[in-house]
């Protein structure tokens, strides 16, 4: 017994010090990329951002001290937002709060009802309070509390056509632990407003179906034993898609894990959220594989906690995203026309 324990003893002594190798390694891999971001590639953005050497390095995961520089650098501010228009909307948010607090009974005004306006701003509150529970931080008292309820209130403002969507909180969140508040709204606003976020959050179906269906394409191409297996169990990508996308797998992975992901859709675009997807379903293909629908949609909701970046990040290296000779863009406009053309009850998975 003195000897098996004596053998346990020096094994766990042995894999702790090679996690603390590992996590030296990593910190001094960290430091090094920093100083090459800072000293040649942020002074030089528009040169290198689209070069070899600055791709490799941005898909290693950014340095998470100009990582929120990269981010808005990377997502742009085409709708030219100014932190002074921000603090125009953010006004706007507490004169609305403040007249809720006061009375429910005015009348209509900018076109949106109050009750759905009130139902907007109670969800916002009850979902602050869901948004990483475990950080305390966004919790009521917590330091970012009054910022994010600030950024959610603000884009309400800014955006009525699309209001609050359950799963923004979540977004905003990353975005407010990597940039300052007023650079976090105008990142915030600009990242929704692109093609793919505009789709999801104003719960446009048709176009969430064309997403869905490029999406099937490229996963019987890479992963066509689980694809007839999801099919035979009619599991479509909407059960577990719809919550990635939504949080832009925030919510879904660990923090450090989806900071990274985001690093590289930052880089690639939506393209990359998809990709991502299928790195997640070829890591536990054979796992899923074994499963029932109900075990699948348990399974894909609530990923394991133990999925460390290495892993996740070579299986999404290994998916191909190109069907034959199509990229992720062609098919997406091949799904669009064929759809626009009334096929629509042809095989989601397109065949060049």
């Amino acid at each position: 017994m003195v000897a098996e324990a004596k053998k346990r003893e020096i094994k766990e002594a042995y894999k702790r010090k090679k996690i603390m190798k590992e996590r030296f390694k990593q910190e001094e891999n960290i430091a090094n990329a920093m100083v090459i971001w800072i000293n040649e590639i942020l002074p030089n953005w528009e040169v290198m951002r689209s070069t070899r050497r600055v791709r490799e390095l941005w898909w290693q995961g950014l340095p998470p001290s100009v990582r929120g520089k990269v981010w808005s650098l990377a997502v742009g501010n085409e709708l030219n937002i100014t932190p002074e228009l921000y603090e125009i909307f953010l006004s706007r948010a507490k004169e609305r709060w403040k007249s809720f607090s006061e009375t429910s009974s005015e009348n209509d005004t900018e076109g949106v009802s109050v009750a759905d306006r009130e139902a907007s701003l109670e969800l916002i509150k009850l979902d602050i309070s869901r948004t990483f529970p475990s950080l305390y931080i966004f919790q009521k008292g917590g330091p970012y509390h009054d910022v994010l309820h600030s950024i959610l209130g603000a884009y309400t403002c800014y955006r009525p056509d699309v209001g609050y969507v359950q799963g923004m909180s979540f977004i905003a969140a990353v975005l407010i632990l990597n940039l300052e508040e007023a650079d976090a709204f105008i990142a915030f606003a600009n990242l929704l407003n692109k093609p793919c976020q505009l789709a999801f959050f104003r719960v446009d179906h048709s176009m969430m179906l064309k997403y869905f269906a490029t999406f099937e394409v490229f996963f019987e191409e890479n992963l066509s034993k689980l694809f007839l297996h999801f099919k035979s169990y009619s599991l479509t990508p909407d059960i577990y898609l719809i919550d990635w996308i939504f949080t832009l797998y925030s919510k879904s992975l660990p923090l450090d894990l989806a900071c990274r992901v985001w690093d590289v859709f930052c880089r690639d675009g939506e393209e990359f959220l998809f990709r991502t997807g299928l790195g997640i379903l070829r890591l536990y293909e054979d796992i899923l594989l074994q499963m029932d629908f109900i075990h699948i949609a348990q399974f894909l909701t609530k990923l394991p906690e133990d999925i460390t970046s290495e892993k996740l990040f070579s299986c999404i290296a290994a998916i191909q995203m190109q069907n034959s000779t199509k990229k992720w863009t062609q098919v997406f406009a091949s799904v669009m026309k064929d759809i626009k053309e009334g096929d629509k009850n042809s095989s989601p998975a397109l065949k060049s």
